[in-house]
């Protein structure tokens, strides 16, 4: 499935002085991955966004901002940001600094072996 290319890569761009990224192909998009945990990603046209939970109920009151819903379940801390929700680049930063802002206090996924 194809993802937006112009997104992921202003986002590499806003991520290019983080130390220990890393790029992953996941959700039929692109994912990265922030001190090896899931951080932001596209898919589709939307930005996805890992954030606080505590933070959640206030993110999806934004213009543009949707819970994400995958297979039939919505993921609480994940959120999905279309084009409105990130139109100017204070809003784009706003969301690349949330979620950043959570990365250190985000649990790790379980590695496969």
């Amino acid at each position: 499935m194809a993802y937006n290319q112009q997104l992921s890569n202003r986002i590499r761009e806003a991520l290019a002085d983080i130390n220990k990224v890393e790029e992953k192909a996941m959700f039929g998009g692109i994912c990265f991955m922030v001190n090896d945990k899931m951080c932001i990603g596209v898919v589709k046209d939307e930005m996805m966004c890992r954030i606080d939970p505590d933070k959640y109920d206030e993110a999806l009151e934004k213009q543009g901002c949707r819970a994400m819903d995958f297979n039939g379940k919505t993921m609480t801390g994940f959120v999905f940001v279309n084009e409105y929700g990130m139109k100017t680049k204070s809003d784009f930063n706003y969301w690349i600094n949330l979620c950043l802002a959570f990365n250190p206090k985000a649990k790790s996924s379980k590695r496969k072996k």
